[in-house]
């Protein structure tokens, strides 16, 4: 596996490297797949276990956009603990980028639930704090209740001294199930903690009194860093593991989609009227777009456009019932598509001219008095081609969405 720098607004994704043409997921909510005792994320061919310390060391460590190239689907495990992957970004050279941060505020509580396992996300006091009530019973009749509860600020500075080195445990009578399901292929005591009836250790020693209960913190960041922003909340934690936690992250992915919906996002981060002219070659009956109010890189663009009354196709598209043209919210993806495209320094002078359509849905009206919240994603981008996804919605509704492909030639 190989960690490797990545353009700024490109997020963490992962590159099968052993699959012809390179699948890759990116480590967002959105392709969070429930498993039992690890991470996952898939989409598509490109498929990734066991992410968790990595995703969560790096998260914890400010690192915002890298490609992860992988043989295999599984991150190895090393010792069992983030440490190893804190000491490698620590010795790397970490270049500090212009693309503003991302950061998702919880105004509100958020919960999730299930059985006796809880996760609250409450409004916070700046930053992100954890309290994790470690509660589990040992599984025999003679067992006592193993209970540790640890509260921690996460910062940069606090992650690799209080959380990274917690390493990865099991309790003793669940080994052989483990073994029967096909997991823990790799364990060893020394990348394993082994819970015995009595509350020790098997075979080793902690590193410190509360080990299990800042380990199950450093699984916990892991999944909330599929948020793909920095969170500033207070999170209270109980006996959750990566089913519930990704239920939370998966929520808290929502309402951060919701917020962009509604346009919520800081200006400085997009592009006025003045800037988009000086990209699009479109001009006045035929400009879709008012504003950028989002660029992440090359990677997302999302922007509005004010569909008013006066629009002149109006005139001739069913004066009496006026609806905005399908073709049209397409022509408005495709425009913001080309200025994805061609803010990048290499496309400066040419013109993204569309090449094909597919997977066309047009699924509820646009009318006058609506405004049209337009999003496009990256899926390849090549010297001379783009490959984009697309979506139009109006107050969070979806109402269309294609897959747009480019080329790119001299103007």
């Amino acid at each position: 596996m190989k960690v490797l720098p990545a353009d700024e607004g490109h997020g963490i994704t992962f590159v099968r490297a052993d699959i012809e043409d390179d699948p890759a997921v990116a480590a967002s909510a959105e392709y969070l797949r429930p498993r039992d005792r690890r991470t996952s994320l898939k989409n598509g061919l490109a498929e990734v276990h066991t992410c968790e310390h990595l995703l969560g060391a790096l998260w914890a460590m400010d690192i915002d956009n890298a490609i992860i190239e992988i043989s295999g689907e599984e991150v190895p495990g090393l010792d069992g603990s983030a440490q190893e992957f804190v000491k490698a970004v620590e010795s790397s050279r970490v270049v500090e980028q212009k693309a503003p941060r991302k950061t998702y505020v919880v105004t509100e509580p958020i919960f999730v639930r299930e059985e006796n396992s809880s996760l609250v996300a409450l409004p916070g006091n700046g930053g992100l704090t954890i309290d994790y009530h470690f509660d589990y019973p040992r599984g025999e009749a003679n067992g006592q209740p193993t209970r540790q509860t640890v509260s921690l600020k996460v910062t940069r500075e606090s992650f690799p001294r209080e959380i990274a080195s917690a390493r990865t445990f099991v309790f003793e009578h669940e080994v052989e199930a483990l073994k029967a399901a096909g997991l823990g292929a790799g364990a060893t005591y020394e990348n394993t903690l082994v819970v015995a009836p009595d509350g020790g250790i098997t075979e080793n020693e902690l590193r410190c009194q509360d080990e299990l209960a800042r380990h199950k913190i450093l699984d916990l960041l892991g999944d909330l860093s599929t948020l793909g922003a920095d969170l500033e909340a207070h999170i209270i934690a109980t006996r959750s593991g990566h089913l519930l936690n990704g239920r939370l992250a998966k929520q808290l992915f929502e309402e951060l989609q919701a917020e962009e919906d509604r346009g919520e996002v800081v200006r400085d981060s997009g592009l006025e009227i003045r800037e988009i002219l000086s990209l699009l070659p479109h001009r006045y009956p035929f400009l879709f777009i008012d504003r950028v109010i989002e660029l992440e890189g090359f990677k997302r663009a999302v922007a509005i456009k004010n569909v008013s009354i006066n629009e002149p196709f109006f005139q001739g598209h069913w004066p009496g019932q006026p609806v905005m043209p399908g073709v049209l919210q397409l022509e408005a993806m495709a425009q913001l598509a080309g200025v994805l495209l061609l803010r990048k320094l290499e496309n400066t002078g040419k013109l993204a001219v569309l090449w094909s359509i597919d997977k066309v849905k047009l699924r509820g009206a646009v009318l006058p008095g609506d405004q049209l919240h337009i999003e496009v994603e990256t899926l390849r981008l090549k010297p001379s081609v783009g490959h984009v996804q697309a979506r139009c919605k109006v107050a969070g509704k979806l109402v269309a969405e294609a897959q747009l492909k480019f080329t790119l030639i001299d103007a």
